[in-house]
């Protein structure tokens, strides 16, 4: 069983100016060194907070790089946060579960024409290797069992409710279209994801 492992105070954001909470975790299975932020005292405060399941991306999150959206998104969810509160898991899955080298090697694949899904099944991995039963701990830690979800991942929704959380609401992020990630999002489109490709 997961608990909180201990809680502190922070400003986030790319400005940091926004106040929130960070926290950390013991009991996970995998032993990975997820966290929580948290805006607003959500999990204190509300009964069905926005949460968001992040997944770590190195590249997007710190270098903000141009092939992904993984950055921008973070700090929509932060900046919507900020506002009305709510509940980021980051959670240390980078490259949908294949790790930093592994998606440096699959971008290496894409300069040379495959998509985000063709490369890492060229690699030898499935189209998206991770698992939310640590996001459902986490959030079973915080007392919580229903959410309002941010995202625009099928599996996520399918992965989360499995795990026994209830959605609310499903809060969909705005595509955010930049120079070089645009093949990458028509990809993740062809697969599910909930983007308007032309706002």
């Amino acid at each position: 069983m997961a608990n909180v492992r201990a809680r502190i105070e922070l400003k986030v954001g790319q400005r940091s100016n926004i106040p929130a909470e960070m926290l950390s975790f013991e009991g996970l299975e995998t032993e990975k060194e997820h966290v929580a932020v948290i805006f607003n005292h959500a999990d204190k405060n509300q009964t069905s907070p926005l949460v968001r399941m992040h997944s770590e991306c190195l590249t997007g999150d710190v270098f903000h790089s141009s092939r992904c959206d993984c950055g921008e998104q973070l700090e929509e969810t932060i900046n919507r946060m900020s506002e009305s509160g709510g509940i980021i898991l980051y959670l240390r899955q980078e490259g949908r579960g294949i790790g930093l080298y592994n998606k440096l090697d699959a971008y290496e694949l894409q300069s040379q024409g495959m998509n985000t899904y063709e490369a890492n099944n060229h690699l030898g991995f499935g189209d998206d290797l991770r698992d939310f039963k640590e996001a459902a701990q986490m959030l079973e830690a915080l007392g919580l069992s229903k959410i309002k979800l941010v995202t625009n991942n099928p599996k996520k929704i399918e992965d989360i409710q499995n795990y026994g959380i209830e959605l609310e609401s499903v809060v969909n992020t705005h595509a955010h279209i930049k120079q070089g990630n645009e093949h990458y999002l028509k990809a993740k489109a062809a697969h599910g994801h909930k983007l308007d490709l032309d706002e």
